[in-house]
């Protein structure tokens, strides 16, 4: 996934703890197999290499398509599983940076963004099928991680060891509390700069995820280029938000959402949130310089903690 992981375990009596590392790295290597864009023999980087025609899936892959692709229509479109090709496009793909100061042209953005866009997908649910259309570029990693560190979680309850703390780059999620009882805390990533005081989250069965331009991204000509891709343009976000953190119940909604609320910008991110009861955080630019946002339901958890 091109990031590291961590994870912490209180450990029942009898876990086996070298076993146990042992099933987490199967299964981290398992889902780099199904949704690495960066692996070519993952089954999602061989499907983006695919000529055209339709391509019978795994049922995980199947099953986490489908969820972004639900996404995609709740948000319409700020969660879009289909914008490698403009992610591959702007340097954050693969094929790697582009040379400094060389950005893509309106016509190479235009050519990717018709390859591109999850209303153009087409599935064959009779034969667990999805159509590549030729050039078309699967990039699940607006949900992939935040779906393996719940994957860890599960796995980790599953063998018994149901106080547990999982890490993948850094999106968290906590269940169960250390052996002093105390719950995990772990502080909120905050863009350079941010008017918030340093935050630490209590994450009790919760899960966190933070989307900012400032953790992946270049600068040109005095701007900051993000890795988030607003699919409407085919270009990095341009509308201001610098981060969004999101807290949930599950690693992959506080990933997704922290994706789509950066997407919809200053005005429709923090609606959208505050109509569908989300905990999440803005942080945007402006002429004045960086002023925060929260949501109800994030102030909310604040209010409790003190």
């Amino acid at each position: 996934m091109g990031t590291g992981w961590g994870v912490r375990i209180v450990p029942p009596p009898g876990l086996d703890v070298v076993a146990t590392q042992a099933a987490i790295e199967d299964e981290l290597a398992r889902l780099v197999g199904l949704f690495s864009h960066w692996d070519p023999r993952a089954e999602l980087a061989r499907f983006n290499g695919a000529p055209p025609g339709f391509y019978a899936v795994s049922e995980p892959f199947w099953t986490l398509l489908n969820a972004a692709l639900d996404l995609a229509d709740d948000t319409d479109g700020a969660v879009d599983p289909t914008l490698g090709a403009l992610v591959e496009l702007w340097g954050f793909g693969p094929p790697g940076r582009r040379a400094a100061g060389d950005l893509p042209s309106d016509d190479e953005v235009a050519a990717a963004l018709a390859v591109s866009g999850w209303k153009g997908l087409r599935l064959n649910r009779a034969m667990r099928a999805v159509q590549q259309v030729g050039g078309m570029k699967l990039d699940l990693s607006g949900l992939a991680k935040g779906h393996a560190v719940d994957r860890l979680s599960d796995l980790l309850a599953d063998l018994g060891a149901t106080h547990h703390l999982v890490e993948i780059g850094g999106e968290l999620r906590g269940r169960g509390v250390k052996p002093d009882g105390q719950p995990w805390w772990v502080e909120l990533q905050q863009a350079p700069g941010a008017p918030a005081p340093r935050t630490l989250v209590a994450l009790l069965d919760l899960a966190v995820a933070t989307s900012g331009d400032w953790i992946r991204g270049f600068d040109h000509d005095g701007r900051r280029y993000g890795h988030t891709i607003d699919g409407r343009t085919g270009r990095p976000l341009d509308n201001g938000v610098a981060s969004v953190t999101v807290l949930a119940d599950a690693a992959m909604t506080a990933d997704a959402m922290a994706t789509a609320l950066a997407v919809m910008g200053p005005v429709e991110g923090p609606a959208y949130a505050d109509a569908m009861n989300l905990a999440a955080a803005f942080v945007v630019r402006g002429d004045s310089g960086l002023t925060e946002i929260v949501t109800p339901a994030f102030q909310s958890m604040l209010d409790e903690a003190a």
